[in-house]
């Protein structure tokens, strides 16, 4: 089982993130270098989490092998490590009988190549190849040498604070006497600097997650909370879509405009067409048709190039936050349909779950086939309320674990952080197979916190991951960033929660992998000493503020609308957003009348599997033998016409 299991994991994260990217992402049409950099970097975030809990039961297994080593002679005062041999394995000889080898045990200098090439590539993708992808696909620039140098300026001016920070630190240690500035030492300076932002965004996001995850499960158990708060988001949603169109709107008609003014034989002419790719075909079939109209007083004063390539950007900006609007529209219109369906099915006296439009259940055959509505009733009215309400204690019992141990995890002697303490007990019995359990619960715990809020926060709502092939390039390379920022620091301060890594526990022993790439953090003996331990201790007053509700009642005061409870103003727009639903409902709900009755009178004329022609000739001979004989013989007569007049011309011609 040497190394084999790493393998296997390797295999499987790369299909899990495959999988991911298909799931959100459109393979046939986005392109290429943006799928190939967010699958990358999900990739290495995934393998960060999943080999991390590897990583901890490998060490403790060589610690134990370390502390009990056999002494060479009897009265030798020191403990001699073991040696290894050529394969990375220890000798039978020279281990412990009492030190049982986990079944995951990876082979030495393994896991220090391979956390390198994973931190420094995803670190390279996060803070160099990402962003300048990002600035070059919102540039408006029509050339390459011109994208590429928005690009640069951009990351040049939005990196100047990490830069900032960099130099601050580079700073405080050439200015100490005791320390000479080295090649490892820089490297550890920029790993220090990359995870104290990190670290600072980490506690502010994870404090949100903490309470809000188990508390929307547990709400979510509530069918009447479920259906108000998609009430009010509907509400919402509506007057972001109708700005969003609005905007693209003028945007349009400015392009409309520009359009018009420069012909096709002027140098800008090509500026112009390629601006006229990023539009929607409805608007460009409309100023396809208005081209030929005479140009008004204002479009005869032409444009520059600079301020094409303004409107370029523009355009591009508005069209993508339509498109974003719309998608979260369709999405958010289905899962308030849904939830009536369900509202509906409950008070049925027969337990079968009925859908409000056919097009609802679009599952596969064999999802349906075993899926039954009467399946379907008894999840969606039944267990669902009572699995939600179980799974939203037990996360609420996680996040008392995180918060406390977030709290405490400084202290080694007694042990008071609940996950250290965990895998302590685990690592005297040998349990492996439950510190390796233990490790992935927590930190994927900790990454479904962190990650799921920031798609949650109104604020962020610019970046949406959305299922069924639906999320634009930029939420996928956003996601790509965040996750290769996030993923390190979180799981150092995972490591220091267990009390493995020496920078903040101050404890002799032998340190994992994964932290053997970080460098001695002792080198800043105030970010180790002192923002690594008591900054993460912010998260209990986070945790309070998101129990109270405070972020959302500031934002309300800031006139960004947020769902509270016994609010006048949370009931307008609930009922607002109940009367835009009964809207839609209709319109749906005719379209699909509409669409079954040209269904059945499909099946009516072509049940015999006669094609379109077919059934289009046989309703034309329906047509002419109603006809009256006056109207055939009139019909007849203007056929004629033309042949008589033919002949008149080659009498003459003759």
């Amino acid at each position: 089982m040497s190394g084999a299991v790493l393998v296997v994991v390797l295999v499987v994260v790369f299909f899990l993130a495959l999988y991911l990217l298909h799931r959100y992402g459109d393979l046939r049409r986005q392109q290429r270098m943006v799928l190939l950099g967010t699958l990358v970097s999900w990739y290495l975030c995934f393998l960060i989490v999943f080999v991390l809990p590897l990583d901890v039961s490998t060490t403790i297994y060589k610690q134990c092998v370390l502390d009990n080593a056999t002494p060479p002679t009897a009265a030798a005062a020191v403990v001699v490590t073991p040696t290894r041999n050529s394969s990375g394995l220890y000798p039978t000889d020279s281990v412990p009988s009492v030190c049982e080898q986990p079944w995951s045990y990876i082979p030495d200098g393994v896991l220090p190549v391979f956390w390198r090439v994973v931190y420094w590539t995803s670190q390279f993708l996060t803070w160099l190849l990402l962003p300048f992808m990002q600035s070059y696909a919102r540039s408006g620039a029509f050339s390459i040498i011109g994208r590429t140098k928005t690009a640069l300026v951009e990351n040049a001016i939005y990196y100047g604070t990490y830069l900032l920070l960099f130099i601050s630190l580079l700073i405080y240690v050439a200015a100490h006497p005791q320390w000479r500035l080295t090649w490892t030492e820089l490297q550890t300076i920029g790993i220090t600097a990359a995870n104290t932002w990190g670290l600072f965004l980490l506690v502010l996001l994870l404090g949100y997650g903490l309470v809000e995850i188990p508390r929307s499960y547990w709400l979510s158990s509530i069918h009447g909370h479920s259906l108000a708060k998609a009430y009010f988001k509907v509400a919402k949603m509506a007057t972001e879509k109708a700005a969003a169109e609005e905007n693209l709107a003028d945007v349009m008609e400015d392009v409309s405009v520009v359009h018009a003014s420069i012909k096709y034989n002027h140098s800008l002419r090509k500026c112009v067409d390629t601006i006229l790719t990023k539009c929607p075909a409805d608007y460009q079939e409309e100023m396809c048709r208005d081209v030929e109209r005479p140009p008004c007083e204002e479009e005869t004063v032409l444009p520059s190039k600079r301020s094409l390539v303004h409107l370029h950007k523009k355009v591009i900006s508005a069209v993508h936050r339509c498109h974003q609007t719309r998608v979260q529209w369709s999405m958010l219109l289905e899962e308030v349909f849904h939830l009536e369906d369900v509202a509906k099915s409950r008070s049925s006296p027969i337990r079968l779950f009925s859908h409000s439009f056919s097009a609802t259940r679009h599952h596969g055959w064999i999802r349906s086939f075993l899926y039954t509505p009467k399946i379907e009733w008894y999840w969606e009215c039944v267990f669902r309320q009572v699995f939600y309400k179980l799974l939203a204690v037990l996360l609420c019992f996680l996040s008392v674990a995180v918060v406390w141990s977030e709290c405490t995890f400084f202290s080694t002697r007694p042990v008071l952080s609940l996950f250290a303490f965990f895998i302590q007990t685990a690592e005297k019995k040998h349990n492996y197979i439950c510190i390796e359990g233990v490790c992935f619960v927590t930190v994927l715990f900790l990454c479904v916190c962190v990650y799921s809020t920031v798609f949650r926060i109104r604020v962020f709502n610019y970046y949406y991951l959305a299922p069924h092939h639906q999320t634009d390039a930029y939420s996928l390379q956003f996601s790509g960033m965040l996750f290769c920022r996030l993923t390190p620091p979180l799981c150092l301060n995972f490591l220091g929660l267990i009390h493995m890594d020496s920078s903040v526990s101050h404890q002799d022993g032998i340190q994992t992998s994964y932290t053997s790439i970080m460098g001695s953090m002792n080198l800043l003996s105030f970010i180790s000493n002192g923002f690594y331990i008591y900054y993460p201790m912010l998260v209990l007053l986070l945790c309070f503020a998101t129990l109270y509700n405070l972020g959302s009642r500031c934002l309300n005061l800031l006139g960004i609308h947020q769902y509270v409870t016994n609010d006048d103003l949370t009931t307008d727009l609930v009922d607002e957003g109940k009367e835009l639903v009964r809207r839609e409902r209709r319109k749906q709900q005719k379209a699909e009348d509409a669409g079954n009755g040209r269904r059945d009178r499909k099946e009516r004329y072509g049940a015999t599997g006669r094609s379109r022609a077919a059934y289009t000739e046989i309703k034309d001979h329906q047509e002419a033998d109603t006809m009256t004989e006056e109207n055939k013989n009139a019909m007849s007569v203007t056929w004629r016409e033309p042949q008589l007049e033919e002949q008149q011309r080659s009498l003459l011609l003759n």
